[in-house]
């Protein structure tokens, strides 16, 4: 076990990609075990870890979100929720996050959240005014309200791995946490907007507000053939995606008529590139999950976590403490597969309801993909708005106040992650 984890440490230290750094120290787990004859069984574990139907989905919601960012689906959203916080002082930060929350309906994936709606959103918040670190930073810390609100790829990863959940409970608990989230980054943005005296915009009249509406439903339906197919019960997870993605080709090409073949190419293209990353994560993360179960790691994990307190309330709060130091180092996918096979059947052991633990831990990993030093979508968010990172990360610590407490109200309160869920029994 200590020859692996060294090599898992001396790996990542060194700069190897996190898809390698968990073959080759599962590998060095595996023959430290039993030597030569425990390797066979990797290739094994490799297929193993990408040959779930579930998988299917996640090249399907990439492409969806593709389509709707070529076929210009994400500026009819905005233009929407523009024309409800227009007459608002700071109304392009509110909008921001709301278009946020409605985008998570569609994609399931932070950093698509941040090119598609920072392209547009950044350079428009610029020219009215506010500041640029101002504009990434409310754009990177909203854009993870899309992998808690469902469709999520990280939910899908998640119930691949951990198969004692089903994606179906996992989309439900998170609907409640999304919203959450969205709320508390509002209550932030309303108080920066006043203090620091952002501009307002004109009124939108009721007509142009209602065309803007009608403009924007077909895009708005996308969640509803994902959700109300996958939560009803009339479809799998599977069929749903790709549902949602003839959709998302039909309404761009005939309703909106800007989706050209070449657009859909291009999706094409970035759906192929982006799925390779994941599926590359997932088969190596099954070798080092492999690993984990044979050695017993996550039974000294629970014992570790037991020392500290006795306090099931003081243990969540730990772990949560954990998870963003790994966040900071480490991106969501590549974190959750590290972390959950030792984690979850940990905290199970200690009594942790599963569900309520996998919303926790899926919300405080994406929290910590704005945090320094790595903190993919703000870096991001900080490209577009040509900033320096450093000054994204400022401008993001009053948003760190309002992600504390969401991680506090879901730590103290698990029926805020289970209750909708219990309602699909």
């Amino acid at each position: 076990m200590i020859f692996a984890i060294v090599a898992f440490v001396v790996l990542l230290l060194i700069g190897m990609p996190v898809a390698v750094v968990m073959a080759l120290s599962g590998l060095a787990g595996g023959f430290s075990m039993g030597g030569e004859q425990m390797l066979s069984i990797i290739a094994d574990r490799m297929f193993a870890g990408v040959s779930g139907f579930m998988l299917i989905a996640v090249p399907y919601f990439i492409f969806t979100a593709e389509l709707m960012n070529q076929g210009g689906l994400t500026q009819k959203l905005i233009d929407f929720n523009n024309a409800l916080f227009g007459r608002v002082r700071g109304a392009l930060s509110h909008v921001n996050i709301s278009v946020s929350v409605f985008f998570a309906g569609l994609t399931g994936a932070a950093i698509t959240d941040t090119v598609a709606i920072g392209k547009i959103m950044i350079p428009e918040m610029k020219r009215q005014g506010y500041d640029a670190e101002y504009a990434a930073a409310i754009t990177a810390c909203s854009s993870i309200i899309g992998p808690i609100i469902p469709p999520s790829i990280v939910m899908v990863i998640y119930a691949t791995l951990l198969r004692d959940i089903s994606v179906i409970d996992l989309f439900a608990g998170g609907i409640i946490p999304g919203l959450l989230m969205a709320l508390a980054l509002l209550a932030v943005s309303f108080f920066l907007a006043w203090k620091r005296g952002y501009p307002k915009q004109a009124p939108t009249p009721l007509k142009a507000a209602g065309l803007a509406f009608l403009v924007a439903l077909p895009a708005m339906f996308v969640p509803v053939i994902i959700l109300g197919g996958i939560l009803s019960g009339l479809t799998t997870i599977t069929e749903a995606s790709g549902f949602a993605a003839v959709y998302a080709i039909v309404i761009g090409v005939v309703f909106y008529r800007n989706l050209t073949w070449k657009k859909i190419w291009d999706a094409l293209i970035v759906t192929v590139r982006f799925s390779g990353v994941v599926f590359f994560l997932l088969a190596t993360s099954a070798v080092l999950g492999w690993f984990v179960t044979r050695s017993g790691i996550a039974q000294d994990a629970a014992g570790l976590i037991i020392g500290f307190s006795d306090s099931m309330f003081l243990q969540l709060l730990l772990v949560c403490l954990l998870l963003l130091l790994v966040g900071t180092v480490m991106d969501v996918l590549p974190a959750l597969v590290v972390v959950a096979p030792v984690l979850v059947p940990a905290m199970i052991q200690l009594g942790v309801d599963p569900l309520h633990f996998a919303i926790l831990m899926i919300v405080v990993l994406n929290i910590a993909n704005v945090t320094p030093p790595v903190g993919m979508t703000l870096m991001t968010a900080a490209r577009i708005a040509d900033v320096p990172f450093e000054r994204a990360i400022i401008a993001s610590l009053p948003f760190y106040f309002a992600f504390a407490a969401v991680i506090l109200l879901l730590v103290t309160f698990p029926a805020l992650s289970t209750w909708v869920p219990s309602l699909l029994k």
